[in-house]
């Protein structure tokens, strides 16, 4: 039992949320860019999931800062899975109608240079004065955290 133990606390360790600015919560994992890439899709998809888009953001900024006259190399590799839950999102605009904004949900994995860690984010649902909405936003942030955590 001890062992068991100590292997699930080795596990969490392993990969982690640091804490963050209030807007995004980030975890670090450990391995190949790809291959943490590739898990975040594959725990998106085996939660039903539909992944609308996928957002090759490192190289956009390569591709743009060229134009720009940028010379500094942001990430390493740099992507973001645009997904929603049709049942989820639905109460949410149910219970705000603007919340529209919120959707879809959005999870970023990125590797900087220099740095050998794997970064997989979200951005933070903030909270409302509105109790239900706050509720469901919290119901999000709980299905992000469960996909990021599978996957890493």
């Amino acid at each position: 039992m001890k062992k068991l133990f100590m292997f699930t606390l080795l596990a969490l360790f392993s990969s982690f949320a640091m804490a963050a600015d209030n807007y995004t919560v980030v975890f670090k994992a450990k391995g190949k860019y790809e291959d943490v890439r590739d898990s975040v899709q594959m725990a998106i998809e085996g939660k039903g999931l539909k992944i609308n888009s996928m957002n090759h953001i490192a190289t956009m900024l390569e591709r743009t800062g060229k134009d720009l006259g940028a010379t500094k190399q942001v990430y390493e590799g740099g992507e973001q899975f645009e997904f929603c839950s049709a049942q989820v999102s639905r109460c949410m605009m149910e219970a705000d109608p603007h919340a529209i904004v919120m959707c879809p949900y959005i999870i970023s994995v990125y590797k900087i240079p220099g740095d050998d860690a794997v970064y997989v984010s979200y951005r933070k649902p903030i909270q409302t004065k509105n109790p239900k909405l706050n509720k469901v936003l919290k119901q999000i942030e709980k299905l992000l955290t469960e996909i990021i955590q599978e996957a890493i």
